[in-house]
C-alpha cells in the first residue's frame, strides 16, 4: 500500500459531497477535499446514461484508505459508488508531511 493517495468519488448532489467531506475531516480520514461539478458519461443498467454530479479529489495517507471507504460507502446513496484509489509516488515532501500529520 502506498504512505499516500487520492481518492475519487462521486455524488449526485452538493448536499452529499458536502456530508461526505464533512465527515472525513472531522473523522481525520483525509488531509484535504476538493470538489468540482463534472458532468459523467456511463452505462447503468445496460442503458446510457449522462449526470450532473460532483466530483470529491481527496487526499490521504494510505493506511487510512480502509476507514475512508467505509465512510463513504455508509454515506453515500448510491447503489455502486465510485470509490477510486490512486497512490501517489512523488509529491512536494512538506505538503505530503501535512497530509500525514492530518490524518490519524
Amino acid at each position: 500500500m502506498a504512505e499516500f493517495c487520492l481518492v475519487m468519488t462521486t455524488c449526485p448532489n452538493q448536499q452529499e459531497a458536502d456530508q461526505i467531506t464533512a465527515a472525513l475531516l472531522k473523522q481525520q480520514l483525509a488531509a484535504c477535499i476538493q470538489q468540482q461539478s463534472v458532468n459523467s458519461h456511463y452505462v447503468w443498467q445496460g442503458k446510457l446514461e449522462q449526470s450532473s454530479e460532483i466530483l470529491l479529489l481527496i487526499k490521504t495517507a494510505g493506511h487510512c484508505y480502509p476507514a475512508l471507504e467505509a465512510e463513504i460507502r455508509k454515506l453515500h446513496s448510491y447503489d455502486t459508488p465510485e470509490i477510486i484509489q490512486l497512490p501517489i509516488e512523488a509529491g512536494f515532501a512538506d505538503y505530503l508531511q501535512w497530509v500525514k500529520d492530518s490524518c490519524r
